[in-house]
């Protein structure tokens, strides 16, 4: 008999505490931007990633000498090296450098799950992660990262994407609500991701041509990347 492991949604950090169960692997997910810059930035030659969760501490370590990126409310912010779009590193000579990220939403959802086994995921490494997963066979929690903790529709249906993979493989099961909504999500898009998404909240926060760029790319991303991120040690390295 095969065995089937236990996949959950949870739509938001803030919701976490309701599914913890300090066993599960969890995915965290925060597709426009923070997660697919981090899979951009591994295939760039990044050797390990450093996610803090306020820009203090992110400059203390630029003193230090490493890289540091950083993103508030969609936007760069003045004073480090990079912002929170891919293009920034596929332009960039990053090879063999460690980067320090703190963004709005995503490392902060990675804080909050520090506990947990950690792995991240975005369209850029979706297949990597879905065939992790299914050979590891373990119980899974998709963490959507969300906006300032409340529900958006981008990691949402990222998670029903990546939740169809896992469902599929006939090694997974699930009685969540919040999954069956991701995945439904997910078909009322109907293979046109920029189109579903197009008035979201998201991109009514900022329409300019470079985050359309960004958004363009990670939904349907021109890298397909084999690294799956993982944090040990509060860093995310190479699997």
């Amino acid at each position: 008999m095969i065995k089937k492991s236990n996949i959950t949604v949870c739509f938001t950090p803030e919701q976490f505490h309701h599914y913890t169960d300090k066993k599960s692997t969890v995915v965290v997910v925060d597709v426009l931007r923070a997660t697919s810059v981090i899979s951009v930035a591994f295939e760039c030659g990044v050797n390990a990633i450093i996610p803090v969760e306020t820009l203090d501490e992110a400059l203390k370590y630029k003193k230090k000498g490493f890289i540091i990126a950083a993103e508030r409310d969609t936007k760069p912010v003045d004073g480090f090296d990079f912002g929170n779009s891919p293009y920034h590193y596929l332009n960039s000579d990053v090879s063999e450098k460690t980067l320090v990220l703190t963004t709005t939403n995503g490392t902060k959802a990675i804080h909050t799950v520090k506990n947990h086994k950690v792995i991240t995921a975005s369209f850029v490494n979706i297949k990597a992660v879905a065939n992790y997963l299914i050979k590891e066979n373990d119980n899974v929690i998709i963490l959507c990262s969300g906006w300032k903790n409340i529900f958006n529709l981008e990691d949402t249906i990222f998670a029903g994407s990546l939740a169809t993979l896992l469902i599929d493989s006939n090694k997974f099961k699930s009685n969540c609500d919040s999954l069956n909504v991701a995945q439904q999500l997910f078909r009322n898009a109907n293979g046109n991701l920029f189109n579903f998404l197009s008035r979201s909240s998201y991109i009514k926060r900022n329409n300019s041509v470079e985050l359309i760029k960004d958004i363009h790319f990670c939904l349907s991303p021109t890298i397909d990347s084999d690294i799956i991120p993982i944090l040990k040690d509060n860093k995310l390295i190479k699997l």
